[in-house]
C-alpha cells in the first residue's frame, strides 16, 4: 500500500538478463517475502487479533492467536503473490509496482505461481486443523474473492473495484472472531461493515495520487474516470456513513465507554480531513497542494486506533 521506489529503473521494463536461480539467496528470499506483500498484512492482523480480545471479552489463548495470525499471513500473502502473478503484465508499465518480483525477474512467473497456490493450500490446512473449519473456509473465501472477483473480474472492468473488491480485505474480523468461537455474531458483522465502507476513502486518496498510472494501463479506478471534486465527494459519504457503523458496537452491548471515546475521537478527526479534501477539490487545488495522501497515512492511523480501542475496551468495562 505504500509507494516505493527501489531504483531509477524505468516502468515497462521486466526480468534482467540473469535467471532468478542465479541471484544471491539473500535477495531471493526477501523477493518472496515481497510477494506476500507484508505491509498490508500488517493491516489485515491489525484488525484481526483485536477481535479476538473482544470475542473473549479478555485475553485470548495466546497459542490460538499466534496460529490464527500464522493462518492469515499465509493465507494473505499466498492471494497476494497470486494477485502480482495475475497482474505482472500491468504491474511492469506503472510506476508504483514497477519493482515488484515480477518485473525485476528476481521471481519467475512459474515460482509465483506455485508460491501462492502452495500458501493458500498451507494456509487452509492450518486453519482448519489447527483452529477450526469455519475459520478455514472464511480464509480460503477470502483469498479467493480478491484473487477471482478482485483482480481477475471487477479489477480491470469497474471503478466500483476497490468497493467491492474490498470485502476480502473485511473478512479478517470475521475469521478472528470464529477462530475464538467457531461462531459468528452481530459485533464481527458490524465491524466487517466499518472496514468494508473504510476501504474506499482509504484507497481512494492513493489512487488520486497516482491515477496516472492506473490510467496507462487502463485500470479504471473512480479517480481516472471521475474528477477530483466528484472522487472527494464519495470519500466523504462513504466516511460518514464508516463513522456510523463504528458506533453500533456501543448500543449493541459489545462495547463500553472507552471504545465510543476513541471511535468518536477518531472518526471525527477522519470526517475533518475528509470535508477538508473535498474542500480543496472544490476549490480545483491540484497537485501537492491537494494533500490527499494526508488522509490515506490517516486511514492507517484510525483503522489503528480504533481497533486498539476494540481489544482494550473489555478490560475497562
Amino acid at each position: 500500500m505504500r509507494v516505493t521506489a527501489v531504483e531509477s529503473r524505468p516502468a515497462g521494463v521486466i526480468g534482467t538478463s540473469q535467471s532468478p536461480s542465479h541471484r544471491p539467496i539473500g535477495a531471493r528470499v526477501k523477493a518472496f517475502v515481497a510477494l506476500t506483500k507484508p505491509r498490508i498484512i500488517e493491516l489485515l492482523l491489525i484488525t484481526t487479533v483485536p477481535v479476538m480480545f473482544l470475542a473473549q471479552q479478555g485475553v485470548p489463548d495466546l497459542r490460538l492467536v499466534l496460529l490464527t495470525c500464522v493462518g492469515g499471513y499465509l493465507s494473505a500473502g499466498g492471494a497476494n503473490a497470486l494477485n502480482m502473478y495475475i497482474d505482472r503484465d500491468i504491474d511492469a508499465l506503472m510506476d508504483r509496482t514497477s519493482q515488484r518480483p515480477l518485473v525485476t525477474g528476481m521471481v519467475s512467473p512459474r515460482e509465483c505461481l506455485a508460491f501462492g497456490i502452495t500458501l493458500a493450500v498451507v494456509s487452509t490446512l492450518l486453519f482448519g486443523l489447527a483452529v477450526n473449519w469455519l475459520s478455514a473456509w472464511l480464509s480460503l473465501g477470502a483469498l479467493l474473492f480478491y484473487v477471482v472477483v478482485y483482480t481477475m473480474i471487477l479489477k480491470r472492468r469497474t471503478a466500483q473495484n476497490i468497493v467491492w473488491g474490498g470485502i476480502a480485505g473485511c473478512m479478517p474480523v470475521l475469521i478472528g472472531w470464529s477462530a475464538v468461537t467457531d461462531s459468528m455474531s452481530w459485533a464481527p458483522v458490524v465491524l466487517f461493515l466499518v472496514i468494508f465502507f473504510w476501504t474506499p476513502p482509504h484507497y481512494w486518496p492513493l489512487s488520486m495520487k497516482v491515477k496516472e498510472d492506473y490510467a496507462r494501463v487502463g485500470v479504471p479506478m473512480l479517480p481516472v474516470i471521475a474528477g477530483n471534486k466528484a472522487v472527494a465527494k464519495q470519500i466523504v459519504i462513504y466516511s460518514w456513513v464508516m463513522v456510523a457503523v463504528s458506533l453500533l458496537l456501543t448500543p449493541l452491548g459489545y462495547t463500553g465507554w472507552f471504545y465510543t471515546a476513541v471511535a468518536l475521537a477518531a472518526g471525527g478527526w477522519w470526517l475533518w480531513e475528509a470535508h477538508a479534501l473535498l474542500n480543496r477539490a472544490k476549490a480545483e487545488v491540484t497537485g501537492g497542494k491537494l494533500k490527499e495522501m494526508r488522509l490515506f497515512h490517516w486511514s492507517i492511523t484510525y483503522v489503528s486506533l480504533l481497533f486498539v480501542a476494540v481489544a482494550v475496551d473489555p478490560f475497562l468495562r
